[in-house]
């Protein structure tokens, strides 16, 4: 990219440009540099999504955006929003794949007899030279005008682009061809020449390149269909991801279902999902329970049951009972509409190594023109010969190759993120992908993202001689009275066990329990010392298990009647399943976890200990959070932190990584860098795997490509390289990059 140099207060505007026309990414540079040059404005022009992200300010209009890019040579239309897109994405790309392919095989069809005639001396009958051209000219012509056409915009633009270079080269082995057949003694019958991969020195006169001139057009050729489909291929996951939303639904209005489009959907809408069909748009469920299948989102493949009061996310399949669901987001606002921002976003970014690149291929082609004359004139100077100069020019123009400079980048974050949205993981940009490499140090909060940050009913302890069922049935259906967290829990636990018994003369003791009447019993629920003041008898054994249960992190709820306490409730905000195995790989990619929670130290320590975390940082407050993120990075860590809720916000985003559960607060997810639409560590574990991998992949598409011209320039400068050969090594180069990228979609989970 080729950064603004002018300072911008911040441009209060944004606008997304699709862009046609681009054919190498010097297109790209070309339209970037002409759009930093506007007052107020900052662009970066991919190649790969062949988009423009634009920051404007007030005074610019997206008219003159767009008249700026046509103005360079290009076309610029403002995309439709992604509601539209779903429908008719693959329209455009199929039509021009289909022209693209057309050519092709037209080219490949006529150029085969034409090498094969250059390459076998012995068919070489009389005037097969003008068979060659009769074959040769529609290749060069027809096959090659995409080529010439934007050679020739961009000419009358005064710039030069990859596509001067493929004209330039192409239309000179065949003008030199014209020249021998028909000025020099090319065309006399009975001409062979042998077909050879060196410099032969002679005059010339006798010499063809029709074979260079076909074959390069069909091996560039063939290389732009397949990076045209690859880059298409690896673009799928997005408008996957677009499509996955329903296209209707069946609305409640006065009783009666009626069906439209979920386009006019509104918030407060009650609308019905039966079995089997896609949930229309974020809500929340008013009747009905069901299982929900949100693996299309999340990556998660185990369904999520589901009933009144709970959230269910738009595009999740409703795979059990009927729900009535009440809008809270619609259009733009879902979790979907969400998603795909954030993963076009990030395909649009550019890595700190990918501008580099980019400067390059900005001045690249005029650097290879002036190579091109300089190898023309270097050759003839020292007396190389006429054939031998021009062979050794022509190769010279077509080995040079900054399209795979250009896509290096681009298509491995298309793959990348694309894949990770299918995982349920949410790449911010490029930049992330640096940042998962040199974390060193993770810092995980407890509560919500080792822990479910739900209190549950882990173990019941009744006294010697007590029945467990029938000390968690009574304690269950008074505490089923209550709201309180601790006490819905040893409820729930109660109510899996079978239906709980009426309660009368309920009475809470704020912040120490209740007491009510069940089954004739007076019962007592809570601490330690509300059963003391009520005068029940609180035995030995009773007192040291609720000592026990504390000292290993959990809540201790008390249960008695009948002037005795009968036994103790354990509760716990229970440790994820698959939080263990998640801090472990965290671990084997080299991090070093530290648990954060505001809880006491001993909760703490009792989570951490379950999961395999030696760092502990007890009772933060949220304030502090940031404090501790700031504290570790002064002693040389570089901090990844994983969080869910409002108060872990500006740590994540104080750290040098933000990870945000997607199953927490809006603001936690803003701030962060990645975003886990699971609530799942492992899931954490799979985005910095993902990072990583996306990562090296762009790093090894760079060295390719940056190695593949240093190589092959000076090869073809030497006169080592037949043009044939060079076009179909730079063919081959960027096809190689992209092919390259989409080894990433091969990307699997852990467990």
């Amino acid at each position: 990219m080729t950064s603004t140099a002018k300072s911008l207060p911040v441009a209060p505007n944004m606008i997304e440009l699709a862009i046609g026309g681009m054919t190498c990414a010097s297109c790209a540079a070309r339209i970037e540099k002409k759009l930093n040059r506007m007052d107020g404005v900052e662009a970066t022009v991919n190649y790969a999504t062949e988009k423009a992200s634009v920051r404007y300010a007030d005074e610019v209009t997206p008219d003159d955006l767009i008249a700026t890019v046509e103005k360079t040579g290009y076309t610029a239309v403002v995309p439709p929003p992604p509601s539209q897109v779903g429908a008719g994405a693959t329209a455009e790309p199929v039509d021009e794949l289909h022209g693209l392919r057309t050519r092709l095989w037209v080219s490949v069809a006529l150029t085969v007899p034409v090498i094969v005639l250059a390459m076998v001396p012995a068919w070489q009958f009389d005037y097969w030279q003008w068979l060659s051209l009769t074959l040769a000219a529609p290749v060069v012509v027809y096959g090659g005008l995409p080529f010439h056409r934007a050679a020739w915009i961009n000419l009358r633009h005064g710039a030069a682009t990859m596509d001067t270079l493929v004209s330039l080269g192409t239309l000179a082995a065949f003008g030199w061809s014209l020249w021998a057949l028909f000025l020099g003694d090319a065309g006399m019958p009975g001409m062979t020449h042998p077909f050879r991969l060196d410099i032969t020195r002679t005059d010339g006169a006798g010499n063809i390149y029709l074979e260079a001139a076909a074959g390069v057009t069909v091996f560039i050729l063939a290389g732009r269909y397949f990076e045209a489909r690859s880059k298409r291929t690896a673009g799928a996951a997005l408008r996957a991801l677009l499509e996955l939303g329903a296209k209707d639904v069946a609305v409640l209005r006065g009783g009666q279902e009626t069906r439209i489009p979920v386009d006019q959907l509104v918030v407060g809408d009650r609308f019905v999902v039966r079995p089997g069909e896609k949930i229309a748009t974020d809500g929340v469920v008013a009747e009905g329970t069901s299982a929900v299948d949100a693996s299309m989102l999340t990556g998660e493949s185990v369904p999520v049951e589901v009933g009144p009061g709970d959230t269910v996310v738009g595009a999740t399949v409703n795979a059990g009972g009927r729900l009535v669901v009440r809008a809270t987001r619609v259009g733009g606002d879902t979790q979907l509409a969400q998603m795909a921002r954030l993963v076009e976003q990030a395909q649009t970014g550019k890595a700190a190594v990918q501008r580099l690149a980019d400067r390059i291929s900005g001045v690249f082609v005029p650097i290879v023109i002036a190579l091109a004359a300089g190898t023309l004139g270097w050759w003839l100077g020292t007396g190389g010969g006429t054939t031998a100069a021009f062979t050794a020019a022509v190769a010279v123009l077509i080995i040079a190759c900054p399209c795979a400079l250009g896509l290096a980048t681009p298509t491995a974050l298309l793959v990348g993120t694309g894949r990770g949205a299918q995982l349920g993981i949410l790449i911010k940009g490029p930049e992330v992908l640096e940042s998962t490499r040199q974390v060193d140090t993770v810092v995980l909060d407890k509560t919500g993202t080792v822990t479910t940050g739900k209190m549950t009913l882990v173990e019941v302890l009744p006294a010697d001689g007590e029945d467990a069922a029938e000390l968690l049935r009574l304690a269950g259906a008074l505490e089923a009275a209550s709201e309180h967290p601790i006490a819905r829990a040893v409820a729930d636990g109660a109510a899996e066990a079978g239906p709980l018994p009426a309660v009368t003369g309920f009475a809470n003791a704020e912040g120490l329990g209740v007491t009510g009447t069940v089954d004739g019993r007076e019962l007592v629920v809570g601490r330690l010392r509300l059963l003391r003041e009520r005068g029940l008898d609180v035995p030995e054994e009773v007192v040291r298990a609720a000592t026990g249960a504390e000292a290993a992190g959990r809540t201790a709820v008390l249960a008695g009647w009948d002037g005795r306490a009968r036994g103790v409730l354990a509760v716990a905000d229970v440790v994820k399943p698959t939080s263990r195995a998640a801090v472990a790989r965290l671990r084997e990619l080299g991090l070093t976890p530290v648990l954060l929670t505001g809880d006491n130290a001993t909760v703490a320590k009792a989570v951490a200990a379950e999961v395999g975390i030696d760092e502990v940082i007890a009772e933060v407050l949220p304030a502090d959070k940031v404090d501790v993120v700031e504290r570790l990075q002064s002693e040389g860590r570089t901090v990844a932190m994983v969080g869910d809720g409002i108060n872990d916000a500006a740590a994540l985003a104080r750290a040098d990584l933000g990870l945000a559960m997607g199953t927490g607060t809006d603001v936690a997810i803003e701030a962060s860098d990645l975003t886990l639409v699971r609530g799942d560590l492992m899931a954490a574990v799979d985005a910095i795997r993902l990072s990583r991998r996306t990562l090296a992949i762009i790093k090894g598409n760079l060295f390719w490509a940056f190695a593949y011209n240093l190589a092959a320039l000076p090869l073809a400068a030497a006169g080592l390289l037949n043009p044939m050969i060079a076009g179909a090594a730079m063919a081959f180069s960027s096809v190689f990059v992209v092919a390259n990228s989409l080894r990433l979609r091969g990307f699997r989970p852990v467990g």
